[in-house]
């Protein structure tokens, strides 16, 4: 069972990061397309995979569930500079640990990160929007700095709005470039 297990977790991860370095080739993103989630494969996030494979969600949440927290994801989140959990410092005003801005290039692979996963998750039940409503139903997204959240929230709508196609051609001529962007910009459609 355990190597049935291991296989499939290994398909699904194999799967998850492809998806994420085509996408990332596709806006230009090579380095990061390359490096994406190579410590899923490491003994201490695998394992995870092994033990609590589902199929339909990460195991780190069954794990987190089991043990009341997620060895996986914490080595994951400490090595994968794409989640935003990983963009926590102590903030010299108030001298506590707090959410800080997410480079672009991380930025961009958060989000191709978050549609590969749910291509992988839903399989022939993925839309555009999924990606978003996976956002919008987040506990966790106080944790992220508002400045990534109003820019995730705005590459995603996009996405939702007017497809993959153009929203890969937005990141590529206007977020890559370090174009500003954003709910206080020109719309997306104006930006070529």
């Amino acid at each position: 069972m355990a190597l049935s297990k291991g296989w499939q977790h290994f398909k699904t991860i194999t799967k998850h990061r492809h998806l994420v370095m085509k996408h990332c080739f596709q806006v230009g993103l090579y380095r990061r397309g390359l490096a994406h989630d190579l410590s899923k494969y490491s003994w201490t996030e695998f394992r995870a995979g092994i033990r609590y494979y589902q199929g339909t969600r990460s195991p780190n949440t069954a794990e987190r569930e089991a043990m009341g927290y997620s060895l996986a994801w914490m080595h994951h989140k400490g090595r994968n500079k794409h989640h935003f959990e990983y963009w926590t410092d102590i903030l010299p005003g108030t001298k506590t640990y707090g959410p800080v801005p997410m480079p672009t290039q991380y930025l961009v692979e958060m989000v191709m990160d978050r549609i590969a996963a749910c291509k992988v998750y839903k399989g022939k039940d993925y839309h555009d929007g999924s990606a978003l409503e996976y956002l919008e139903q987040s506990r966790d997204t106080g944790l992220m700095h508002p400045e990534t959240r109003a820019k995730l929230s705005f590459l995603l709508t996009m996405l939702r709005d007017q497809g993959e196609k153009e929203t890969f051609r937005f990141i590529r001529q206007v977020v890559l470039r370090g174009l500003p962007y954003g709910p206080d910009t020109a719309s997306p459609t104006q930006a070529h």
